[in-house]
């Protein structure tokens, strides 16, 4: 029927209830119930409003399409150098104080924001810059930490090897001693951060590995290695289904030589190893209560504004009674965080304490995202609508700096005083 005669309406011009509306889901809701952050200082605050600035304004726009293509957003890992976002609360002269809380407040609004750019900051931070803090000389420090802080160059820590997840104190890799410095061969995988050496910035590695020979025979040491080096060769890991905007990578070494000029002088043994993971695994649980948070926002915004049998969702008691469940488990993580922070910056917090705010907090933010998908129906697995880039991506950060079963046994080790470890 030629079109000028048509009598059908225009799609525009369909009455109400028949095309789908537009959904707001990055507004603003009351996340803090409980008053938990109500008394956050105002230096710490600060970066806390940064933060979320920067997630709503500059990760929000853009993030769907970068997830959507396994797209790593570099320009967003700039950012956070410039807003001195970079640091995960490691002191660096000539940077303002971040204390612990604040570097917490930091990683759940980036999580809260997109889980791959809070793993940009855990990696880079949390890890590659904290490892050279901790374990590296005067003269490393200065070279690679500012750097590391502004995103003048990428970090990655390197860890996990294939064959060995959970059992990390494993290591395979191997640092042979040689005149001037050390050859390194090995496989790592699951290595944020190590597939940049093309960038403008370039980017290094922090690898752990296992020394065969010499005095440090036997021991573990870190290594800086310069990803653009003869035998370093890192493949991007594709088809992940989780942190689709962040690459990690498989690395394979072939005898890499790393001149003394690049060992971490300051670390002998795994138990230095430990110290860095021992300062992040807090992290995580912060980053699960960023998660949390916009799947229950997400989910108290859809509420309102879904109509379904001819009220909002929200006016449906099931409903109200899901969202209430959903809050309570959230402040629950928060107290969690919140506590656990307090005995960090008193210098008390222990390994099990810190499994445990991690064991915690992962197992409830899945739980809350299920629960907020499951609310939203079939749009809650669309990318526009939020929950489901959370949803997936909680199961990356429920795995990653020791599974839930690992935490387990370190918490039960605790309660029971048997190691269940080996035999």
């Amino acid at each position: 029927m030629p079109a000028e005669t048509s009598s059908e309406k225009p799609a525009t011009d369909f009455p109400d209830g028949v095309t789908a509306p537009a959904y707001e889901v990055w507004g603003d809701v009351e996340v803090d119930p409980a008053g938990v952050f109500a008394d956050v200082p105002d230096a710490d605050r600060a970066y806390w409003d940064t933060a979320r600035a920067f997630g709503r304004d500059e990760v929000a726009p853009v993030i769907d399409d970068y997830w959507n293509r396994a797209d790593y957003p570099l320009h967003l890992g700039r950012r956070l150098g410039e807003l001195d976002l970079l640091r995960d609360g490691v002191d660096i002269a000539g940077h303002s104080p971040m204390s612990t809380l604040a570097a917490g407040l930091v990683n759940m609004e980036l999580s809260r924001a997109d889980g791959s750019v809070g793993t940009i900051c855990g990696v880079q931070a949390g890890l590659a810059l904290r490892s050279i803090a901790q374990c590296g000389t005067p003269e490393q420090i200065e070279t690679w930490v500012p750097k590391l802080a502004r995103a003048e160059v990428w970090g990655a820590f390197a860890l996990t090897e294939p064959t060995h997840g959970s059992d990390s104190v494993s290591l395979e890799t191997r640092a042979t001693p040689v005149d001037g410095g050390y050859l390194l061969s090995g496989e790592k995988k699951w290595i944020g951060n190590a597939s940049l050496a093309d960038t403008p910035e370039g980017g290094i590695t922090v690898v752990w590995a296992r020394v065969d020979g010499g005095e440090h025979d036997g021991n573990v040491r870190g290594f800086i290695v310069q990803q653009e080096w003869g035998g370093y060769a890192a493949t991007t890991i594709e088809n992940k289904l989780s942190l689709r905007a962040i690459w990690q990578a498989h690395i394979r070494m072939d005898d890499v030589f790393v001149p003394d000029s690049h060992v971490l002088q300051r670390s002998s043994t795994f138990k230095d190893t430990a110290r860095v993971l021992f300062a992040t695994r807090l992290g995580v649980a912060w980053s699960a209560v960023g998660h949390a948070t916009a799947c229950y926002e997400t989910a108290v915004q859809y509420a309102g504004q879904r109509t379904q049998f001819g009220r909002p969702l929200a006016a449906s008691q099931i409903v109200q009674e899901r969202l209430t469940r959903m809050q309570s488990e959230l402040v629950s993580m928060q107290l969690m965080v919140r506590q656990m922070t307090g005995r960090e910056e008193a210098g008390t917090l222990t390994p099990e304490q810190a499994s445990l705010a991690k064991y915690t907090c992962t197992r409830a933010a899945r739980r809350i995202a299920a629960n907020a998908r499951d609310l939203l129906g079939g749009n809650g697995i669309l990318l526009e609508h939020r929950v489901a880039r959370h949803f997936a991506d909680i199961e990356a950060i429920h795995t990653y700096e020791g599974t839930e079963t690992v935490q387990a046994l370190i918490i039960g080790r605790s309660i029971t005083g048997i190691s269940a470890f080996a035999s």
